[in-house]
């Protein structure tokens, strides 16, 4: 059996904590509690304009590795 991988992301419009699948990065998402659409990303990342030419899986892979350093920091 297959797990997703998900991330954490706040909708920008109700302020809720979505599980957004890893897969959707890039894509146009729609908050399951608003109804608001945007883009799922993470918005800590900085926006690039080379950002549309790197693939999805090299996005996943950036962001669960920001998710695992900070999970690794002393609180």
């Amino acid at each position: 059996m297959s797990h997703a991988t998900f991330f954490l992301r706040e909708c920008p419009t109700c302020g809720r904590r979505l599980q957004i699948r890893v897969e959707y990065l890039g894509r146009t998402v729609r908050c399951k509690h608003c109804d608001a659409m945007f883009d799922a990303d993470d918005p800590a990342q900085p926006k690039s304009i080379n950002r549309p030419s790197e693939s999805l899986l090299e996005r996943a892979n950036s962001l669960l590795e920001s998710l695992e350093s900070n999970r690794n920091r002393p609180r």
